[in-house]
């Protein structure tokens, strides 16, 4: 999404973004499909629709500082809330509140995939029903996304049939190789290694945000 948001406008940036995730969290939710555990991601997504439903009345764009700073302080977010707040994934009201919060940080950041994490990290899934049922919620988030940014708040977006290409060739390549990763990992090495990947990642757009928006 950050490389994304140098290289392109905005609602470009949003609209190819999902179409993107959309077609690399359908591959994965069809790769690991036996996996998916239904009643977290009913909890999430009805959360997911009351805020998209709110969003739609609002019609609001962040501007691309505003974008990459919320992308960047994504990853941090979570270590703010309380351990008496961590989620459970099969209580519907923990599913309401994060579905809704991660709908916003997808609409403001194109990405929710922090806030997604701690959702299902904080239950007692294993590391295979968490990338499934995730991978599930977000083309559901993603699809949203681009039916905000391609066309309700934006009627001009306009994408390149060759990029889109190349980007879900790449997408579906890049997820099936992941695969194998994944088959050897540990649970506790797979939560251990990816929220550290993504501090890093959003440090470096957090800072790049910040400079935008006084430069």
């Amino acid at each position: 999404m950050g490389v994304l948001l140098a290289v392109l406008p905005l609602s470009e940036a949003m609209s190819l973004h999902a179409i993107t995730q959309i077609t690399s969290n359908g591959w994965r939710g069809l790769i690991w499909i036996k996996n998916v555990r239904i009643k977290p991601a009913i909890n999430f997504l009805l959360g997911s629709s009351i805020a998209f439903a709110a969003w739609s009345f609002w019609h609001y764009i962040p501007s691309k500082p505003i974008a990459l700073i919320a992308l960047g302080l994504a990853p941090f977010i979570v270590h703010f809330i309380p351990d008496r707040l961590k989620p459970n994934p099969e209580n519907l009201l923990h599913g309401i509140c994060y579905g809704a919060s991660s709908m916003t940080l997808m609409l403001l950041a194109g990405v929710s995939g922090p806030l997604i994490d701690t959702f299902f990290l904080g239950g007692k899934l294993d590391r295979r029903e968490i990338v499934a049922t995730k991978a599930v919620c977000q083309v559901a988030s993603h699809a949203a996304k681009l039916v905000y940014f391609g066309g309700l708040v934006n009627q001009t977006v306009m994408l390149d049939p060759t990029m889109i290409s190349i980007a879900i060739v790449v997408t579906i390549a890049g997820t099936s190789l992941a695969r194998p990763i994944l088959e050897a990992m540990s649970d506790t090495a797979y939560r251990h290694w990816a929220g550290r990947i993504i501090m890093v990642i959003g440090f470096v757009f957090l800072f790049r945000g910040i400079y935008l928006l006084f430069v």
